[in-house]
């Protein structure tokens, strides 16, 4: 068995594309537009949690990290799209 290595993971949190980004849409309109960024047609705004876990692998870190999200509800599957990664710490 492979010794336990820590690995950095982070967790994208974001609402679904037919849900609703006043955050996003917010930023876009009086930030980016009004600040002469009329090339940039929309903003989505997100949520990144970074988590340090020790595991074997990257893989397992990061069945690690999406079962935490599944039992503790860090995020709303009906409404949010969570998409986890990890890589190995430095």
């Amino acid at each position: 068995m492979a010794k336990s290595a820590k690995f950095l993971v982070q967790v994208i949190i974001e609402n679904k594309p037919y849900i609703n980004d006043p955050e996003g849409e917010t930023i876009h309109r009086d930030l980016v537009v009004k600040g002469g960024y009329a090339e940039v047609k929309s903003v989505r705004a997100a949520k990144m949690l970074k988590m340090t876990v020790s595991a074997d692998s990257e893989k397992e870190a990061e069945k690690t990290v999406q079962k935490l999200c599944e039992e503790l509800r860090i995020f709303n599957p009906v409404v949010s799209n969570c998409t986890i990664t990890a890589q190995k710490a430095g």
